[in-house]
């Protein structure tokens, strides 16, 4: 069968596609025939050395999934044939992949396998985000950054569905359609931005900051908040890791919060399945739709991951695999 590997770790120039044995399950696992496999960001991290985790080369590349239960245990609740999505902290670029059923959800009708393939990682991130971590509640105004992003447009959708206002922050303004597309309610320029979110807020701020962008915003996003609001730090995609005067934080009864969704769901067994079935009912109504601006056949992963590298990437690119 195929693999996505990293044969050595030269970002997307190391990663081939390659012949290999396909696997077999173990004990409480689920084999999939994969369909779509999405691009994440990590991908592009691991393919470099640069992620928390760093596996011996050569390595399968690949967090999110979806396609058709070829065998599941007895008691899993899945059974051949049946449409799922899944998540893996690497491994899921291959024809077919072998994992836990704590890593495997059952992919809606209404999904197609590459909506399926964009949703475990982003999503998942976003839901443990906003509602565990920042504790959004209906009638909330949330601003993210990086908002046109797979994670941004993840935030956006799982944001409006706890009932939220959304204001997307975007680069330009061709960044700034496709965020308003994947359902912000306000869109602005990341330059200005502070301003901006003030004339939208009446001066009063938002309630909740998802920053995945890091950088030098950190000043000016602390300042957009409202009064208890919450800054969640999801990541660092512009590559500087800010530092906070925690005296901002005392003067306006504002918090800065980490997220690290894999850290934390990876060890707590039902967790990850759990989330799942709190966004089921946003897949139903819609609010949850995965932007997806580009798919690739697999033997183009390594365009994938340069456009990924060289940030042309709008919401969540998926390779195609069936």
């Amino acid at each position: 069968m195929r693999a996505v590997q990293v044969v050595r770790l030269d970002g997307p120039l190391g990663v081939d596609v390659v012949d290999v044995p396909e696997p077999t399950s173990s004990e409480g696992q689920v084999l999939v025939d994969v369909h779509a496999v999405g691009v994440s960001f990590p991908d592009l991290l691991l393919s470099a050395g640069q992620y928390q985790l760093k596996p011996d080369v050569p390595f399968t590349l690949g967090v999110d999934l979806a396609g058709t239960v070829r065998e599941a245990p007895a008691g899993s609740g899945f059974g051949a044939g049946d449409r799922v999505a899944g998540v893996l902290p690497y491994g899921a670029g291959a024809d077919v992949v072998a994992l836990d059923t704590e890593s495997v959800f059952p992919l809606p009708d209404n999904m197609s396998f590459e909506q399926g393939a964009a949703l475990p990682m982003n999503y998942l991130t976003a839901q443990f985000a906003l509602a565990t971590r920042g504790r959004v509640e209906k009638g909330e105004i949330v601003l993210v950054h990086g908002a046109a992003g797979g994670v941004g447009t993840a935030c956006i959708q799982v944001a409006t569905g706890y009932g939220a206002r959304v204001i997307a922050v975007v680069s330009t303004a061709e960044k700034g359609e496709f965020a308003r597309s994947a359902g912000a309610d306000d869109v602005v320029l990341l330059d200005g931005f502070l301003e901006q979110v003030k004339g939208l807020t009446g001066g009063e701020g938002v309630d909740i900051v998802v920053d995945v962008v890091g950088g030098d915003v950190m000043t000016d996003s602390l300042r957009s908040l409202n009064t208890q609001g919450r800054l969640l730090v999801v990541g660092f995609a512009a590559g500087e890791i800010p530092q906070v005067r925690v005296n901002r934080l005392l003067l306006n009864n504002v918090d800065v919060r980490g997220v690290g969704w894999g850290a934390y769901a990876m060890v707590r067994p039902g967790y990850m399945r759990e989330q799942w079935q709190e966004l089921l009912p946003m897949m139903g109504s819609g609010a949850v739709s995965p932007a997806i601006a580009r798919t690739y056949p697999l033997d183009e992963v390594r365009a994938a991951l340069t456009d990924m590298a060289e940030r042309r990437t709008l919401g969540k690119s998926v390779l195609v695999l069936r």
